[in-house]
């Protein structure tokens, strides 16, 4: 988003209500909060986000819009870091726990609403910083993609299944045709997820945003059964952290990838070192949506926990959907990184650990399963990589499978 409330953000705030064309409604709002008593998810939920007595229901990992006044690294190589860019995780992170005291329940990757025997399941995003980018290639068609799969892969990590998505298209002045390219990225993102695009907002507000430019956010609404919910309160030290390959950058990181960019000496049009892609090209490669494999790997057992790598990266995301007590090994090199990664750490000289916190290095999706289903996860082909194990005690760290 432009306002830079991006990073890792999930906000559920109930059903939209506005039909499609909204113009000239710069005040307009269609937002209806809903309201159910609290107490209604049981309390081994604790990796989940639920409507409380506030009437609001929020999944909430927000980064922050503190930026570093001198502009100058604070590396200790004298590299790049998000919080020198403008991403401050840390201060997003106290936000969450503020925004905690006033509506209990929020932390989880998507926000849940009981409705009979199952829950709905509301995720909403934006493509962040990444929309610059969109800007200066003219790549358009894809960034609809991105919006889509920001949300939908959210609320898959509950084991929850699209019902459908709704957008906000924001800008100055509308271009039409502009518009029609954003909008058909959309769709195509949304029949990927085998969910409709059922509607949403577009707005007008001139002087608001610069010329030319425009800001997207979207809701995915799923479901899925009371006893079918991926929680995570069953993962046991020696589960399997199965990785899911990405297809990139995805729709993190953009504020440090423009400001690594910009210092580089190199132009979107360049090629990326070493492969016969253009720097434009492989930062705006749309992000993997991994609604139906990630069903599919579900619906065959095993799976009890789901993290969504986005900012963050590994070292917030994964403990997310842990018990208290359990951390994670990841086995380095034991998938291939993407060479983008590689030219951004060298070109901005960034640290091993900001890179994992900040981008999902080649994973975008991590599914922790039994020893069990690991094995037969593996053997059927889908790319998927053994990256790692659950281990006792907290946080994420790094070694070399032995």
């Amino acid at each position: 988003m432009s306002t830079a409330l991006k990073a890792n953000a999930e906000l559920a705030l109930g059903f939209a209500s506005s039909s499609r064309p909204s113009y000239s409604k710069p005040n307009s709002s269609h937002a209806q909060l809903s309201t159910l008593p609290s107490g209604t998810l049981p309390n081994n939920f604790s990796g989940l986000s639920m409507a409380s007595s506030s009437g609001i229901s929020q999944s909430k990992c927000l980064c922050s819009l503190s930026k570093n006044d001198s502009g100058e690294s604070s590396g200790q190589n004298g590299g790049f870091t998000y919080k020198d860019v403008g991403v401050d995780i840390d201060a997003g992170s106290e936000l969450v726990r503020r925004i905690a005291k006033m509506a209990p329940g929020i932390g989880g990757f998507g926000g849940f609403f009981p409705l009979g025997d199952h829950f709905l399941v509301a995720g909403t995003d934006g493509v962040g910083t990444k929309l610059k980018l969109a800007f200066d290639t003219g790549i358009y068609e894809t960034i609809g993609i991105d919006l889509v799969s920001m949300s939908v892969n959210d609320i898959v990590t509950s084991g929850a299944k699209p019902l459908f998505f709704i957008d906000y298209y924001g800008t100055s002045r509308l271009d039409v045709d502009l518009a029609e390219k954003v909008i058909k990225g959309i769709v195509d993102g949304c029949q990927q997820s085998d969910c409709p695009l059922l509607g949403g907002e577009t707005t007008e507000m001139s002087g608001f945003y610069a010329e030319g430019e425009f800001d997207l956010c979207g809701t995915a609404f799923g479901i899925v059964h009371k006893e079918s919910v991926i929680d995570g309160k069953n993962i046991v030290a020696g589960d399997v952290l199965i990785g899911l390959p990405s297809s990139g950058v995805h729709s993190n990181g953009f504020s440090l990838v423009r400001r690594v960019l910009a210092h580089s000496g190199l132009s979107l049009k360049d090629q990326l070192p070493g492969k016969s892609v253009t720097l434009g090209e492989a930062l705006m490669a749309p992000t993997v949506i991994y609604v139906k494999q990630v069903l599919d790997i579900i619906s065959k057992g095993g799976v009890k926990g789901v993290a969504h790598i986005t900012g963050g990266g590994f070292t917030d995301n994964i403990p997310r959907v842990f018990p208290k007590g359990l951390g994670a090994i990841i086995y380095n090199d034991s998938w291939e990184v993407p060479a983008i990664f590689k030219w951004i750490q060298e070109a901005g000289r960034v640290e091993d650990a900001e890179m994992r916190r900040t981008f999902n290095m080649g994973i975008g999706m991590v599914l922790v399963v039994s020893k069990g289903a690991s094995h037969r996860i593996l053997e059927d082909g889908n790319g998927a990589y053994c990256i790692g194990e659950v281990v006792t005690g907290e946080g994420v760290s790094y070694r070399r499978n032995v």
